[in-house]
């Protein structure tokens, strides 16, 4: 009976070694609200590949394990257990200008120009200002991700200026200055968590949305939406977020191979994601009217956004003039 146990423990080990894992290895949760095939699912899945295989290599009992379509909570639960430790990391976008005004900066309706703008920003900006704030408030940035230009979708009409918002019930998600921006269009903007907008655009709740394509098209929104105006109005980018505490409490190679891993996972966010707008255009306007939108008219509607989060914010106005310098010359 001995042997016998002996040869069904030495099964087990072998079972578990060959699914890459370990009895005793600590399990990191990664939570993000994006659906299969979207790019915060091919985004998160790449960081947890890459560092399970660091982890691996350096003889480490640490496993990343990704959980998608809000399995974790929405994005402000998320937030709340990495703070209390109960989750490692995720993937916030919008809602961290809800976090801290500051972020703020990334809601203003056509400031950054391109993924090369968006990287001097992260340099002078995130870094130096905006991560130390975080950390602050209990989180740890580990790296600049993408969820990508915004474009607005509805069942009403094709939305060329500012006014043809007008009236029209538009789910946004949490954050304060998205609201507004669309209020000062016309709209009659809603924040709503992500997972919950596909049922409100089939029941009529919502006439339209706006998001990248990635999220368009990994949650379906196409089936329930008739018009795709290109607008382009905001680039938001992702945050691969630990909880402060939760990650200072990890070994310091742990800590390097996660900040690292996560900071040069970003070139296969942005390869990941210029693909994705090229694949996904083509495959949306196979099932929704596409437009394009008269971008100047949304820019001039746009400067009482910039003036109040210049009144309202403190260092706003400096912040949005530094970035604006680091435009690239047109």
């Amino acid at each position: 009976m001995k042997s016998r146990m002996t040869f069904m423990s030495a099964v087990a080990v072998a079972a578990l070694v060959a699914v890459g894992g370990t009895a005793n290895a600590e399990t990191l949760r990664f939570g993000h609200v994006g659906e299969p095939g979207s790019l915060f699912a091919e985004s998160a899945e790449e960081f947890a590949r890459a560092a399970n295989e660091r982890f691996e290599e350096a003889g480490l009992d640490y496993e990343i394990q990704v959980h998608g379509a809000s399995a974790m909570g929405n994005d402000e639960e998320m937030l709340t257990r990495l703070r209390a430790g109960t989750l490692d990391f995720s993937l916030p976008s919008t809602i961290m200008s809800s976090v801290l005004d500051e972020f703020g900066i990334f809601e203003m309706p056509y400031l950054v120009q391109d993924r090369d703008h968006m990287k001097r920003i992260e340099e002078e900006i995130v870094w130096p200002k905006l991560a130390p704030l975080a950390e602050e408030r209990g989180y740890k940035i580990l790296a600049v991700w993408e969820n990508g230009y915004r474009h607005i979708t509805n069942n009403t009409r094709p939305i060329v200026e500012p006014s043809d918002l007008e009236g029209l019930r538009l789910r946004t998600p949490r954050g304060a200055w998205r609201v507004r921006m669309f209020e000062e269009y016309g709209a009659s903007p809603s924040a709503m968590a992500f997972g919950e907008v596909f049922m409100a655009l089939q029941t009529g709740v919502m006439d339209g949305q706006e998001n990248p394509f990635a999220q368009i098209a990994s949650a379906r929104f196409q089936e329930v939406q008739d018009y795709l105006s290109l607008s382009g109005h905001v680039y938001t980018p992702g945050y691969a977020l630990a909880g402060k505490d939760r990650f200072n409490q990890h070994p310091e190679e742990v800590q390097e191979i996660l900040q690292q891993t996560a900071q040069e996972t970003q070139a296969f966010v942005y390869e990941t994601a210029q693909r994705m707008e090229e694949e996904l255009l083509e495959e949306l306007s196979q099932e929704m009217e596409v437009n394009e939108v008269d971008i100047d008219a949304f820019i001039e509607a746009s400067q009482p956004i910039y003036d109040r989060f210049g009144e309202e914010v403190e260092g706003g106005g400096e912040m949005v003039e530094q970035a604006l310098e680091l435009a690239p010359e047109s």
